[in-house]
């Protein structure tokens, strides 16, 4: 499953491979494959060094990459604390109400709300990109657009590419002209933030429209035979996220979540604001029809939406509270039936497009005859 970017690349099979998981990434570049860490969790540069030396230990030498968020337009002299404070009473009172309803408990006393979506701002992915760049990253991905320009120059600087997610030829034109190597089509049916453009009719038209940059097809892919479709709409390899949820490399630290992943099918995911503010596919619960309800106070905009529900994910998450769990996921989610190891991931991958290949050879032989 080589392509020119592979190659370019040195990864023996064009799958690319987004988690949030320091584990899962090493095993996709061990595999094969490219192991792309996503790093808007990481607030602390420290814990981001950590995790980046963990992969360095384990990864046996083979290439990985960064995903953070990233705006292209930088927001001067705006803290978490002015932010927070834009947050309405009312959305708040919905919040403690929605949560009292479903008995959630409160956290301990002085116990952190866990993971916040401080990822997108200015100083954080800096400071994310300040401690990336002493290791030997080749891919920069950025899933808010292009980067600034600085920030690309910076890359080059490094020999790092850089790749951005778009949901429109519209936006892939965007990144090409911001100076942008890779261009990620992501489709409707992706897990997380995704437009409203499916991927049967995405790839190419991105494809075309940054001819002759490379695209990595996202969206709904988790077998052999739509890579081996991907890359026969023009794309030179696949970029995979939700399919690696639920293998045992993972960390969810919730094995109700882990349950209902694997009890889901492909219908039972949304695009809902109800976690960042702007469109995302995840599970459908009891959370997100509360936020998508006509008669609630509807969702904030990014950040605000994101800083509001924090703490009420993380106590959802820490009391495995069952109507309401969930998380970003695509529509794929329908496939992921068992847990397995990334390797097994990958033989399945790898022999499905074989076998996709070799019948489209058979087929267009016979047409041939």
């Amino acid at each position: 499953m080589q392509t020119e970017l592979s190659t370019q690349l040195g990864v023996e099979h064009a799958v690319f491979g987004f988690t949030p998981f320091p584990a899962v990434a090493a095993a996709i570049s061990r595999a094969g494959g490219f192991g792309v860490l996503g790093a808007v969790r990481y607030t602390a540069p420290d814990d981001l060094k950590r995790d980046l030396d963990w992969i360095e230990a384990h990864v046996d030498g083979k290439p990985y990459g960064l995903d953070v968020v990233m705006p292209a337009k930088k927001v001067e002299g705006v803290s978490e604390t002015d932010v927070e404070a834009m947050i309405p009473e009312g959305h708040r009172d919905f919040v403690r109400d929605t949560l009292a309803k479903h008995g959630v408990p409160e956290l301990a006393e002085g116990e952190a709300a866990g993971w916040r979506i401080t990822g997108w701002m200015e100083q954080v992915a800096r400071s994310q990109l300040d401690v990336a760049f002493d290791y030997p990253i080749r891919l920069l991905a950025n899933a808010l657009g292009s980067p600034p320009a600085d920030v690309v120059a910076r890359a080059h600087d490094h020999d790092v590419l850089v790749a951005a997610l778009a949901g429109s030829a519209r936006h892939a034109r965007k990144h090409r002209d911001a100076g942008i190597d890779v261009v990620v089509a992501q489709g409707y049916e992706a897990g997380g933030h995704t437009g409203e453009i499916a991927s049967m009719v995405l790839v190419p038209e991105v494809v075309e429209a940054v001819d002759p940059l490379p695209v990595l097809a996202a969206g709904g892919i988790g077998s052999g035979r739509q890579a081996a479709a991907a890359l026969a709409l023009g794309a030179q390899g696949v970029w995979l996220g939700s399919v690696w949820l639920t293998t045992s490399e993972a960390d969810l630290h919730s094995p109700a979540l882990t349950r209902k992943l694997l009890a889901a099918g492909s219908g039972d995911t949304v695009r809902s604001r109800a976690l960042t503010g702007k469109p995302a596919r995840q599970l459908r619960t009891e959370w997100t029809d509360a936020w998508d309800d006509p008669e609630g106070p509807g969702t904030l905009p990014m950040p605000l939406q994101g800083l509001l529900v924090a703490e009420a994910v993380s106590r959802i998450q820490k009391y495995e509270v069952d109507p309401l769990l969930g998380t970003p996921v695509g529509q794929i989610v329908g496939r992921m039936n068992e847990v397995r190891s990334v390797q097994a991931v990958f033989d399945d991958l790898t022999r499905g497009f074989e076998r996709a290949v070799d019948r489209v050879n058979r087929i267009a032989g016979r047409s041939g005859q």
